[in-house]
């Protein structure tokens, strides 16, 4: 059975000559923007949330001497596979291939659900329709023949 599946993978995006977290996360999200297009324009790029090891909130980026690493979510969604880890290792390798050099991790695989019957052995217990319409595309073997 295959299923399609939302996969929310983090990326840590290095940014330079910035004094601010708030233009830190612009570029950041414009870099990344640049890097996915237009392969992966479909990509949702937002904000990370990082939290230091007491559980506090910290900002998604982090400054020291004028550069940056900031925090960024990318959501991607994988269609047709088996498996959630499927989908995890699919969406790491296409962002991977235009992100090069940038750490990634999956945070997130959730099955998005399918407009499809709940219990596909049902279709597949069916005898098949035949069409009448069929029967004029192809002549019968015994028609070539003579």
């Amino acid at each position: 059975m295959s299923m399609d599946c939302r996969v929310v993978v983090e990326a840590a995006v290095p940014v330079y000559d910035v004094r601010t977290s708030e233009e830190a996360i612009k570029i950041a999200i414009s870099k990344t923007g640049e890097m996915l297009n237009p392969d992966l324009n479909y990509v949702e790029i937002n904000m990370g949330s990082r939290t230091s090891p007491s559980g506090e909130e910290l900002e998604p980026a982090f400054i020291v001497a004028d550069e940056a690493l900031v925090a960024l979510e990318l959501e991607i969604t994988v269609f047709n596979v088996e498996q959630e880890e499927h989908a995890a290792r699919i969406a790491r390798k296409e962002i991977g291939q235009r992100m090069r050099n940038i750490p990634l991790d999956v945070l997130d695989v959730e099955v998005l659900e399918s407009d499809e019957p709940e219990d596909e052995h049902e279709e597949d217990d069916a005898e098949p329709q035949e069409d009448p319409a069929d029967e004029d595309l192809l002549p019968d073997f015994d028609e070539l023949i003579e």
